[in-house]
C-alpha cells in the first residue's frame, strides 16, 4: 500500500467520525477529572487505614 494511498483512506474514514461538541468535551473532561480526584482520594483513605493496621499488628 502506497503512503498516499493510505492517507487518502484515512481521510475518507475521518469524515465518518461524528466529534464531541465544546460543551461535550468540557463536561466529559470535568467527570474525569473530578473521578480522578475520588479516586485518588479513597487509594489515600484505604493506604492510611491499611498502613495504621499494619503498624498496630506489628507492634504488638
Amino acid at each position: 500500500m502506497k503512503i498516499t494511498e493510505y492517507f487518502k483512506e484515512t481521510k475518507t474514514e475521518l469524515k465518518h467520525v461524528i466529534w464531541p461538541s465544546r460543551m461535550q468535551t468540557v463536561h466529559y473532561t470535568l467527570i474525569v477529572i473530578v473521578l480522578s480526584f475520588v479516586v485518588a482520594y479513597l487509594l489515600g483513605f484505604f493506604d492510611f487505614i491499611f498502613s495504621k493496621g499494619l503498624e498496630k499488628l506489628l507492634s504488638v
